[in-house]
């Protein structure tokens, strides 16, 4: 028999809501039946608030009709991965990937080498993929970190920072977004980019020199007519 939440106060709720024997509900509850005597005579437990064990996912009603019909019956506890309430209580986990103690060393070995071999990957995504902050990436990258003069660039799937698989999904994404940018770079027709027009200077005038006139001592003293 699996051990059940609240044993006192599931043995409550079943003593006031059914028809069972105290054996049946010792049996269920892990309890002794003397307990189970005195919750029923309010001696025991008597400051407990019942808990509904088929509310709280550890009980159907079909068994519990079962063990009010046969007083030999024995319920059957409803294990947790059967537990459609308590399986769905469990959430997805948020946040930055958790990295172990004995792991968070090897970080930024890690971060070395997403930087060297996949420059198009963004810190954002190796924060998330290895569990590290945008500072330290920044460090690493103008090599400003504490440990800048004993860092090994090696792999994180190798290190145990992350699956084979979440660096192939990172890795595929930053490439596709790289091409789309530079996608966005080319010209549309294919060639090359056009260069602006400048107007052409006006060409200059060129002035023609006057003929010079040659002035002779006769010229220069012959009285004007």
């Amino acid at each position: 028999m699996s051990k059940i939440l609240m044993p006192k106060a599931t043995a409550v709720w079943l003593v006031d809501n059914t028809v069972m024997t105290f054996d049946q509900i010792s049996e269920f509850c892990g309890l002794h039946i003397l307990e189970v005597k005195g919750i029923a005579d309010g001696d025991v437990a008597a400051g407990i608030r019942g808990a509904d064990p088929i509310a709280n996912g550890q009980i159907t009603r079909p068994e519990i009709e079962k063990a009010e019909k046969d007083p030999q019956y024995k319920m059957r506890a409803v294990t947790l991965t059967q537990s459609p309430i308590l399986t769905s209580t469990k959430k997805k986990r948020r946040g930055p990937r958790y990295t172990p103690l004995s792991r968070r060393q090897d970080r930024p070995d890690a971060i070395a080498w997403i930087v060297r071999n996949h420059p198009e990957i963004s810190d954002a995504q190796i924060s998330k993929l290895v569990g590290t902050t945008k500072p330290t990436i920044n460090s690493i990258r103008d090599r400003s970190h504490w440990k800048s003069a004993t860092i090994t660039p090696t792999d994180p799937v190798s290190l145990g920072l992350c699956t084979q698989m979440s660096l192939d999904e990172v890795v595929k994404k930053a490439a596709e977004k790289l091409a789309k940018q530079q996608a966005k770079l080319k010209p549309v027709d294919g060639g090359e980019n056009l260069q602006s027009v400048q107007p052409e200077a006006p060409a200059k005038e060129t002035v023609k020199d006057s003929p010079k006139s040659e002035h002779t001592l006769e010229s220069l003293f012959k009285p004007s007519t």
